[in-house]
């Protein structure tokens, strides 16, 4: 008997280890840190530090939250539903390379909507907590670009090089001949 109830115990045990790992899993999606943790961490530091009185929100950056959101969301349906048929999130690289729509102008539009809120979110709080948090994760979305570049230049060579000259990494320009 006390083996069982032993047993039982640590079946428990896995099974609530197994259901944390999954939550964890789950809030270290990078969308789901950016556009959730993020914000509840500066939102509770600031309501928690005596000087949030004092400092009235920026609701004029407002739109910078919006934008950064809304960008992380339409490109992202673009990109799985249209041309690169890569499915949801970044774990296989597409069938094809999509240089068209948004990522014409910019070559990692849904990392730059990522930033662009997060940026919104240091400015419309005016949190150094949520400045720190802008410059880890653009730190981060530099050396994750550079991982999925390499990614890229070796399933589509010279394909992949013509458009990394032709189309920056982070700042968007138009390209020379309009949007395609």
């Amino acid at each position: 008997m006390a083996e069982g109830a032993e047993a039982e115990g640590l079946a428990a045990e896995a099974e609530a280890g197994g259901e944390l790992e999954r939550v964890r899993r789950i809030l270290l999606r990078t969308p789901i840190r950016v556009f959730l943790v993020c914000p509840a961490i500066v939102i509770t530091a600031r309501a928690i530090t005596p000087p949030a009185r004092l400092r009235p929100v920026r609701w004029a950056f407002a739109p910078l939250l919006a934008w950064g959101y809304l960008q992380h969301r339409l490109v992202g349906a673009y990109r799985t539903t249209g041309p690169g048929g890569a499915g949801k999130g970044n774990r296989r690289v597409p069938d094809r390379l999509v240089t068209d729509g948004p990522y014409a102008i910019v070559r990692n539009p849904m990392y730059l909507g990522h930033l662009l809120f997060l940026a919104g979110l240091a400015l419309v709080f005016r949190s150094r907590l949520g400045a720190v948090i802008f410059a880890g994760t653009a730190a981060w979305y530099q050396q994750r670009a550079q991982e999925d570049e390499s990614k890229l230049a070796a399933r589509f060579g010279d394909e992949y090089e013509a458009y990394r000259r032709r189309v920056p990494r982070w700042i968007p320009r138009l390209p020379e001949d309009g949007p395609r």
